[in-house]
């Protein structure tokens, strides 16, 4: 855990202004995406140190100088913009800061944005109701269904695009070094439950010319994966078990060497990660080995990846299921040793996004 989790040493100037950016964030946030999506970060940045004027930008981007002038003014305090002296006369130059920077170039910052506008933002609002009854009443502003997962195949493209962004993001960055711990013994079959679009399983086939690979997802994923399975061309090593995992009626196939789980349990609360563990142990030997690969709120090693995976969890109350959250380590590994299992070993700090690669057999 980091310090600043036990300690409160912020003095009070200080800790009221960081409340002032809590409560206007949502202004905030919108302001650096018009600072990012309208290119006034991109002008000021090819401006260097000489910096641009309001009325240079309005003329350069065909805004108006109203309009140009508050977002610049946010910038310029929440950080992402800075000021330079002008020589020429009394016009405020601005320049790009550190923060703006990250804005406008950091693929991880893009993600998270883009997902927080595009599926959060909105649902956002009815975070008090999602608490209060354990549903994602903010799902509805995306669609009808009771769940996100429900309905990922029925978003919009641009809505496609940031949820599955954001997902592939983050998991796909440590499956280089997760591969050889996984095929570093033989695994002939792998199930690879809440496959998604199959990111997994054609990276095992490439990596691993003998394994073959069942996807157990739900039927609208695993038409999708099926097609990105054949695409690339392993589409006699990939196949696929329609099911949903929290249907009483789904029995897991036999026969796994490996069951590979990649960002798919932190979709469910602990009680149904338990139940999901319950069945796999019905299905697999004591030889088999249960990989759950997770980012650990509390095996990060930056603050600010804790604090995206906090922010994460409420994107799980307010729009995928209302129950789920991203977990510290002992939770998880408690539902799943409860669900018949027995910790083996862990990997942490995989990737550059800190997952953990948790293996379990069964007790």
């Amino acid at each position: 855990m980091f310090e600043t989790y036990y300690n409160d040493p912020i003095n009070a100037v200080d800790a009221k202004f960081e409340a002032q950016k809590i409560a206007f964030a949502p202004l905030t946030f919108q302001a650096a995406r018009a600072l990012r999506d309208l290119g006034i970060l991109d002008a000021v940045s090819e401006s260097r140190k000489k910096g641009m004027s309001v009325p240079e930008l309005s003329s350069r981007l065909g805004l108006s100088p109203y309009g140009v002038g508050v977002l610049v003014e946010m910038g310029l305090g929440m950080g992402a913009l800075k000021l330079v002296k002008d020589a020429e006369g009394d016009n405020l130059r601005y320049t790009l800061g550190k923060i703006g920077f990250f804005l406008m170039k950091d693929e991880m910052t893009q993600v998270n944005m883009d997902f927080s506008q595009d599926i959060c933002y909105l649902g956002a609002m009815d975070m008090q109701d999602c608490i209060k009854e354990g549903k994602p009443k903010g799902l509805a502003h995306l669609g009808p269904w009771k769940t996100v997962y429900e309905g990922l195949s029925q978003l919009t493209e641009q809505e496609k695009k940031s949820w599955f962004g954001f997902d592939h993001f983050y998991s796909d960055l440590a499956f280089p070094e997760c591969l050889p711990i996984v095929y570093g013994k033989p695994v002939g079959r792998l199930f690879d439950i809440g496959g998604n679009t199959a990111k997994w399983a054609i990276a095992s086939c490439r990596f691993n010319k003998d394994v073959k690979v069942s996807i157990v997802d739900l039927p609208g994923q695993t038409a999708v994966a099926q097609k990105n399975a054949e695409e690339a061309g392993f589409a006699s090593r990939i196949d696929m078990v329609p099911c949903n995992v929290l249907d009483k009626t789904t029995e897991f196939p036999k026969g796994a060497d490996a069951v590979w789980m990649s960002q798919f349990l932190d979709c469910f609360s602990l009680s149904e990660i338990t139940g999901i563990l319950s069945k796999i142990s019905r299905a697999v030997g004591p030889e088999t080995d249960i990989y759950v690969l997770e980012p650990l709120w509390d095996h990060q090693r930056f603050e600010a990846a804790a604090y995206s995976l906090q922010a994460t969890s409420l994107y799980f109350t307010c729009i995928a299921n209302g129950n789920s959250k991203m977990y510290r380590f002992e939770e998880l590994k408690q539902a799943v040793e409860a669900g018949g299992f027995r910790f083996a070993d862990a990997h942490h700090n995989l990737g550059p996004n800190s997952y953990s690669l948790l293996r379990f057999r069964k007790a």
